[in-house]
């Protein structure tokens, strides 16, 4: 059995520390498109417990939507939190996470983000096993999320047999 009518991964949501820093970081340097904003939000009840898992007196102020290129979207979240801030767990904490970009040359992306000022974490690494053919880097967001820039032009070593094939820019849509 699975998720009756399951389509596909409409957006990805997090929460930033500073929403005008983040929203020049995904305009101006990314080259996302904003699309709207919602917000502010806050309860007197226990909506916020209830619905999203949060102290119920924390106020959202803003969220913002954003489109990226031909990906999922992005919902970014600028909260006050009424019980405190926790930080952003590492990618082998429990919850940990990066999100990957798509790029067709994955040297010029890393050039362009270095002259940006932004802090790539290592040389490009060339995958190996199943994902041969791609090649991939992280990198931080100025307030040290973790992202990750990801190509691979010619595909992958596990299309050639696979019976179902990851999401790939370069492959029409199913």
């Amino acid at each position: 059995m699975s998720l009756p009518g399951l389509v596909g991964t409409d957006h990805i949501g997090f929460t930033v520390p500073d929403l005008e820093q983040a929203h020049d970081f995904f305009v101006r340097i990314l080259g996302c498109t904003h699309v709207y904003t919602l917000g502010p939000y806050a309860h007197d009840d226990d909506w916020m417990k209830e619905h999203l898992n949060v102290h119920p007196r924390t106020v959202m102020r803003e969220l913002r939507f954003y489109r990226c290129g031909r990906g999922a979207n992005f919902e970014v979240f600028d909260y006050e939190p009424a019980d405190g801030q926790a930080p952003a767990p590492r990618n082998s904490d429990v919850g940990g996470h990066h999100l990957a970009f798509y790029v067709q040359d994955l040297d010029a992306a890393v050039t362009y983000l270095q002259s940006e000022g932004i802090e790539v974490l290592g040389e490009p690494t060339t995958s190996r096993n199943a994902s041969e053919g791609q090649r991939w880097v992280y990198f931080l967001s100025p307030w040290g999320m973790q992202f990750e820039l990801v190509s691979f032009p010619n595909g992958k070593a596990y299309e050639a047999d696979a019976e179902v094939l990851l999401w790939n820019p370069n492959h029409p849509a199913d």
